[in-house]
């Protein structure tokens, strides 16, 4: 028998371990189906659950269930990402709080590496185990990481096959560099950063002309020791007769060219701009369009190098900046300071002002990789949901830049790259093809060094849709699952991983990876916030599971998951999706108190009551609309067709009109195999969203017929129920509905039984009036029901369904004097509430300045205001306020 209550704990750690022993995650289905293959994204190794994978794992699972009941031949392919700069930085601060006397490079790299290995056996992966506490049911027998022995091959076949190719290759460009780890990183590891700082006014001498000079403005007055040109706009008339002439640098003597170049805006600053290609992207690009010399002034972990002159080498850069203003206002150069406010890029993992620098490094012919997954897109081969996406990746695609693939760690893939004292470079498989190629070119007596940097891990987790089921090799696996049916991830990363699986996919195996690309939004704070741990807004979602159970949880993320739109997300609703839970629990344990049965061969087409008929027609509506819904990826259609069968027409209207069947033998075995049958699909219909409630009534009040819910089939909803008998219920649900809003409107106590007065019924209303005459006197609390003619008394509530007005005589039962003026006080508060919010809205700098979500906040707020005042007006209209 069900206890009293849910007890999610005892549950779901029960119910999941007996799922994942039974090897019930693995693919099953029909071979004859399509299979349905979905790639976990894989996490960090580091990582802990946070929002936004319990948003993403919780879809994930969802489709993953639902196409299981399908009898499709299902794979969720799980695993983790090997993480390079957060595993390193891991393993280094746990060296240091051990009281380790050694860094990382005094321990050495093989033994380094060592070490990160066992801490990844020991430490590692805790996010798998919270992920099962979320209910996420991939196949684990099939786990992989991105360091594994298989996966490892993959990274170095793709990297010799493109380098051989010429998609791969070394070039000295511009990278993010991290100074702290001193190593390359991508733009998803820069963080835009608002930071006050300031703008200093140099003037740099014209060489030849005593006493004029070209002013330039900088925010890192310590790069111009790397100037090499000054650029003025090719139309600006100021700087007209300086074009083709010198400056000469301050602090330096170097000269350097004054250049003509439309990246110099006229409108801002002085419009002349120092050229510093070293240390800034767009001077970079300036300096390669007229051959300017790059000089790199720092060295990698930040400090000034020997290229700058003797006084400023050695300091570290804001040193070096100090230096540098203090020389310049000593010489009479520095003409103003102005503080400015601008976005600088800081290191997410070391949160340090990241530099522009020149360096030597492995690079991917991104554009040429991009064009076949640019096709792909627009011949539809891949779709994105919504469609809208689209234009954000043909965007990015089409202008890519080449992609650097090379990191300056030691955890990771080591590039499979030998370089020989000559300079030649030997890419291969293995150390042993190098030398064998080395020993061809150059001799038996060459000495090779293994190239010292690791691969982007972008570039292994790019290979994640097919690398994961067994390539190089055409394994049985890959011929199954690829291409994957869909991928599910959060529009921030479509740059960096989706559109690296596109290319990488049809690089490698001449397909696109996935057929559709499902993005979801950001999971926010219930004020519409970005959560940072900095705003103390971040919600753990394993303390909700903790607080509420996972079943809660997921549903609250389905319900709130709209294409297309953010998230606003709170502890609130998941508690109230708790909430629906329990009802579900205790529907259940309802329908078993009064034997309930559930039988597999039950027809609803065999029922004589209209009641059973309507409830059977409507699960069948549920049923369709909510597998419509999830196979179009509008989850948060599925959750509300579903809450709204389950809450609203099972157990608030059908267990309720069912009651007195159920006392009356005439109608008690039809109904109980009525409410059996419609409780067993509508457990169905929930599992793939929660899937352990479900579960646990499923083995516990029918003793599993069919073995364990998991693996049952997705039922046929093609019931198209009757519309008379439909029409009627619906009559019925609306008359009780409005007499109870009415009579909760108006503050008559819930104890009190009312006569019923009945004005302009037509002939059919009153058939059906006395058909349900028992139901609807007991369901809205009444005493009598009685048709009437005449006019409406006054001080009535008054409720008008189709043709006939209902009227609730109040007179004697509560004081409609007092309840006009309560009604008239909620209704002033109201407006004094929407004066205030109308004010904000009607203010054009709040419009301007507030954030969005700000605005959007107050507009929800006046929107809901306006709703509740219309409800309290018509209350009071009805009792003749």
């Amino acid at each position: 028998m069900l206890d009293k209550t849910y007890n999610a704990a005892s549950v779901e750690a029960r119910l999941y371990r007996s799922w994942e022993e039974g090897g019930l995650f693995r693919p099953a289905g029909d071979p004859a189906k399509p299979a349905f293959c979905l790639m976990m994204p894989p996490p960090n190794v580091t990582g802990s659950l946070h929002m936004g994978h319990a948003l993403t794992f919780t879809i994930q699972d969802t489709l993953v269930r639902y196409h299981r009941m399908l009898d499709e031949p299902v794979l969720w392919q799980p695993g983790m990402d090997h993480a390079g700069i957060a595993t390193q930085m891991v393993v280094e601060r746990q060296m240091a709080a051990e009281g380790h006397n050694q860094s990382r490079r005094e321990l050495g790299r093989e033994k380094f590496v060592e070490r990160v290995w066992a801490w990844k056996e020991q430490s590692g992966g805790a996010i798998v185990g919270q992920l099962r506490r979320l209910g996420a049911s991939p196949d684990w027998s099939r786990e992989r990481f991105t360091m594994d022995e298989g996966l490892s091959l993959a990274v170095r076949e793709a990297f010799v096959s493109l380098h051989r190719k010429g998609l791969i290759y070394r070039d000295k460009r511009l990278v993010n560099w991290d100074v702290a780890l001193v190593t390359a990183v991508s733009d998803l590891e820069c963080v835009p950063t608002e930071t006050d700082g300031h703008l200093w006014h140099i003037a740099y001498p014209i060489e030849g002309e005593e006493g004029r000079t070209i002013t330039v403005a900088t925010t890192r007055p310590e790069t111009m020791l790397g100037d090499t040109g000054i650029a003025v706009h090719p139309e600006d008339e100021r700087f007209a007769d300086l074009v083709g002439r010198h400056a000469i640098l301050p602090l330096v003597g170097r000269r350097i060219p004054i250049i003509a170049d439309p990246y110099s805006d006229p409108e801002k600053g002085t419009g002349a701009v120092k050229i510093t290609p070293a240390h800034d992207f767009n001077d970079f690009e300036v300096g390669r369009r007229h051959d300017l010399p790059a000089i790199n002034v720092l060295t990698p972990d930040g400090r000034i190098n020997d290229e700058a002159p003797e006084a400023y080498r050695g300091l570290d850069r804001f040193e070096a900046r100090k230096r540098v203003v203090a020389d310049l206002e000593a010489g009479g150069q520095l003409v103003t300071v102005e503080p400015h406010r601008h976005m600088v890029p800081h290191g997410d993992r070391s949160n340090t002002p990241i530099e522009p620098f020149l360096t030597d490094q492995w690079y991917c012919d991104a554009h040429t990789l991009a064009q076949p997954a640019i096709r792909a897109v627009e011949t539809g081969q891949t779709v994105f949901v919504p469609r809208q996406w689209e234009n954000t990746f043909f965007e990015w695609m089409r202008n890519i830049q080449p992609w650097c693939i090379s990191r300056q760690l030691w955890w990771g893939h080591r590039i499979p790259a030998w370089h020989a004292p000559d300079g030649s470079i030997f890419v291969e498989r293995t150390e042993e093809e190098a030398y064998t190629a080395a020993r061809a070119a150059l001799g038996d007596d060459v000495r090779l060094e293994q190239d010292p940097d690791v691969l982007d891990t972008w570039f292994s987790s790019g290979l994640w849709p097919f690398s994961t089921l067994g390539w190089p090799e055409r394994t049985p696996d890959l011929e199954r699952f690829y291409p994957t049916s869909v991928l599910v991830t959060g529009f921030d990363i479509i740059f960096f991983w989706v559109a690296r699986m596109m290319m990488m996919g049809h690089e490698f195996t001449g397909e696109a990876p996935f057929r559709e690309v499902v993005m979801h939004g950001l999971v926010r704070d219930e004020a519409g916030q970005k959560m940072s741990k900095s705003k103390g807004n971040v919600i753990d979602p394993l303390e909700l599971v903790d607080s509420f159970g996972a079943d809660a949880l997921r549903f609250a993320i389905l319900a709130s998951t709209a294409q297309g739109r953010d998230i606003k997300f709170g502890p609130a609703r998941v508690q109230g999706y708790r909430n629906f839970v329990t009802k579900l629990w205790n529907a259940a344990r309802f329908c078993e108190l009064q034997g309930a049965v559930y039988d597999p061969a039950f027809d609803p087409a065999s029922c004589v009551l209209p009641v059973n008929r309507w409830i059977t027609g409507e699960l069948a509506e549920a049923g369709r609309a909510v597998g419509g819904a999830l196979a179009a990826y509008r989850f948060n259609e599925a959750s509300l067709a579903a809450y709204h069968f389950t809450w609203d027409l099972f157990c608030d209207w059908y267990l309720e009109l069912a009651k007195p069947m159920l006392a009356d033998e005439a109608s008690a075995d039809e109904t109980r195999r009525t409410a059996g049958w419609v409780l067993a699909r509508l457990l169905h219909l929930l599992q793939p969203m929660i899937p352990f409630v479900t579960e646990e009534i499923w083995q516990r009040l029918f003793d599993a017929p069919d073995g364990p819910l998991i693996t049952a089939r997705w039922p046929d909803f093609d019931d198209r129920g009757e519309p008379e008998i439909k029409a009627e219920i619906d009559w019925l649900i609306r008359v009780v509905g409005d007499i109870r809003a009415a009579r909760s409107e108006a503050g008559v106590p819930a104890a009190s039984k009312l006569e019923l007065r009945v004005f302009e019924a037509s002939g059919p209303a009153l058939v059906r009036l006395e058909r349900h005459d028992e139901a609807i006197r007991r369901l809205a609390r009444l005493e009598n029901i009685t048709p009437a003619v005449g006019t409406v008394p006054g001080g009535s509530l008054q409720v008008v369904v189709d043709e006939a007005t209902y009227v609730l005589p109040l007179a004697g039962v509560i004081d409609l004097g007092e309840e006009q003026a309560r009604l008239r006080r909620e209704i002033g508060k109201i407006e004094a509430e929407l004066a205030k919010i109308g004010k904000k809205l009607g203010n054009a700098q709040f419009l301007e300045r507030a954030p969005a979500e700000v605005v959007d906040e107050q507009r929800a707020r006046q929107s809901e205001h306006e709703q509740a005042r219309g409800k309290l007006e018509a209350a009071l209209a009805r009792i003749g306020g």
